[in-house]
């Protein structure tokens, strides 16, 4: 079959499963873009306001899926502008598709079409290496059905994440006889098992276990574990702790559920992980975040703890703790084996034996409801961060989505805010960009039409995607997008206060007048954009306009104006952020924390 370079690519995402392509055009891919106008290749195509949205978009269609969506861009600035995209969805491990154009090959080393090439000819794609998983340079299109398939395969096998292939321009437009390679033709079968020693060692530590924690990680979700994940805990009465993305692993309302681990942790989730004999890490990485800087005691404690742990990524086994089974396995398969291994009489023990470990987890929590409720249940105005998600949380149904981004926000939803089933929780777990979260839940919302998605922003986080209010109004997106607005980065500001006294550019205030705070009227604007709107200011109103805005046919936008004073989430780890010199009120308690960092 005689094909273009653009159609090879355009014709092998269709027959790969691709059902939606975001991105921007430009001079250097607009001939690869004119390919999904061509019978046989057509692809809807999702037109974004800045490149950045493209790549994230795509990641929030796979979170929330679990199947790739492809994102294209021209080269030069568009091209550069992809980074922080594929970094995010590369630290978070979810797969995306992301192909641009070059120069021709004929002209590359001259600086022609923004090229790179002061240190490699038509550089770029050394960019692109440290934050994808693989990226490709077409030379020739009879070389792009083999990068396409191969492009597949290193983005969904093993450890997912994203992919970059380069088309330069005169392979978009040259022909040639080539033919699609079957996709299945080019995948392995099945999934990565556990070597059956790693299962018996891991059943013979749980069965001992007195105090047994499973943690939840986003490799949980990845591998569709959570059923799996839920029946070992209930089966072992082991407590379930999480991280960011592992949210969502097992219902919140399940009594094992004792929330998440780390700085912005809850109390049970940090004093229930940080004194159990035996943790099971289920595709956990163990970051900063989630470890609270490795300080012993505070999240974890290993040793005298114990760790099994699950991760499809043998470079993770041991990296950060000193690990007792290390299993390299889909983590699904893995509990599989181990609950298998567990009859249900063993199971019925091993509760009855642990029967005040369980008293302990119980109490843990009802302290943890205790301390967070008065914040959650608060009618003050401006409202509290957590006012808002109680408010939504009655009004979304059970298998609603929220797509969260940065700051307070994520901190506030991930304690106070409870989900009840995998993939209905996205948020960027570790690069953590702001700006992500509004495309992304409009990726979440193409990937899930027949489920409402709502993004939940701070003002400084939504400002940074506000055009994209036009791409859901253009491509009837519906989206729900709250904005929790208190005038400013109020995170960034607790911790200039905490950690040197003051602050400085952390709240938006007019900075050359009166030094009033300053604000855009969000609402207004999302209006001027053609969405429905409400601002929302009094307690009584707040349901009111939540409902209103997920019943609307059409994307909404409810804008809630958050105090800038009233706390954020709950600090209940540690995270090390260390202070100058000249500000001595937070050294003896910092270096205190310091000494008990622990990275064996």
């Amino acid at each position: 079959m005689k094909l273009t370079g653009g159609q090879v690519v355009a014709k092998a995402l269709k027959e790969y499963g691709v059902e939606y392509v975001a991105g921007v055009p430009g001079h250097g891919i607009w001939a690869l873009f004119d390919a999904f106008l061509q019978e046989g290749s057509e692809i809807p195509f999702i037109q974004v306001m800045h490149e950045q949205s493209a790549v994230h978009m795509a990641d929030g269609y796979f979170r929330a899926s679990g199947k790739p969506m492809a994102c294209s861009t021209s080269v030069g600035p568009g091209a550069a502008n992809t980074i922080i995209g594929l970094a995010t969805a590369y630290c978070d491990s979810t797969a995306v598709f992301y192909v641009s154009g070059s120069p021709q090959t004929y002209m590359q080393g001259h600086g022609t079409m923004q090229e790179l090439e002061r240190q490699q000819d038509n550089a770029f794609p050394r960019i692109t290496e440290q934050v994808t998983k693989r990226a490709w340079q077409a030379q020739s299109t009879t070389a792009l059905p083999t990068i396409m398939h191969r492009a597949f395969n290193e983005m969904l096998t093993g450890r997912p994440g994203p992919v970059h292939v380069e088309v330069p321009m005169d392979v978009q437009v040259d022909a040639a006889d080539v033919a699609i390679h079957p996709l299945e033709k080019r995948m392995p079968l099945g999934v990565a098992h556990p070597d059956p020693r790693a299962i018996q060692a891991a059943v013979d530590l749980l069965l001992g276990a007195r105090r047994p924690v499973i943690v939840a990680g986003g490799g949980a979700i990845t591998a569709n574990a959570s059923a799996e994940l839920t029946a070992l805990a209930e089966r072992i009465g082991a407590a379930v702790s999480i991280t960011w993305n592992g949210k969502g692993a097992i219902a919140e309302d399940n009594n094992l559920f004792i929330g998440a681990v780390g700085q912005t942790g809850t109390t049970c989730g940090n004093k229930i992980t940080a004194s159990a004999d035996v943790v099971i890490s289920v595709g956990c990485r163990f970051t900063d975040w989630s470890a609270s800087s490795y300080a012993k005691g505070v999240s974890f404690s290993f040793p005298p703890g114990k760790l099994i742990h699950i991760d499809l990524d043998p470079r993770e086994i041991g990296k950060t703790y000193p690990t007792e089974v290390g299993i390299v396995s889909d983590a699904k398969i893995a509990l599989e084996q181990i609950l298998a291994a567990i009859p249900a009489e063993d199971g019925q023990k091993l509760r009855a034996r642990n029967a005040d470990f369980h008293a302990e987890v119980a109490q843990a929590k009802a302290d943890w409801r205790a301390l967070v409720e008065p914040r959650e249940t608060s009618r003050e105005t401006p409202f509290t961060s957590q006012r808002p998600l109680v408010a939504l949380r009655k009004v979304l149904p059970r298998d609603g989505i929220v797509v969260v981004g940065s700051g307070n926000t994520q901190g506030s939803v991930k304690q106070s805010f409870p989900v009840y089933l995998p993939r209905t929780h996205l948020t960027s777990g570790s690069y953590s960009p702001m700006g992500w979260a509004v495309p992304a839940a409009m990726g979440a919302k193409l990937a899930c039409p027949d489920k409402k998605v709502v993004a939940i922003v701070g003002d400084g986080d939504f400002m940074m995607s506000l055009p994209e209010m036009g791409t859901a109004v253009m491509n009837g997106i519906n989206v729900v997008f709250l904005v929790l607005n208190n005038q400013g980065y109020m995170s960034i500001r607790g911790g200039q206060r905490k950690f040197m006294g003051r602050h400085v550019a952390s709240e938006f205030n007019h900075h050359a007048g009166n030094g009033e705070p300053y604000s855009a009227d969000i609402a207004a604007s999302a209006r001027a954009f053609g969405l429905e709107a409400w601002k929302v200011e009094k307690d009584e109103d707040l349901e009111v306009a939540l409902q209103a805005a997920l019943e609307t046919d059409g994307p909404t936008l409810v804008e809630v104006i958050v105090s800038r004073d009233a706390a954020g989430p709950f600090a209940t780890g540690w995270w090390d952020f260390p202070s100058p010199a000249y500000y001595e009120k937070e050294q003896e308690a910092y270096a205190e924390m310091r000494a008990k960092e622990q990275m064996l």
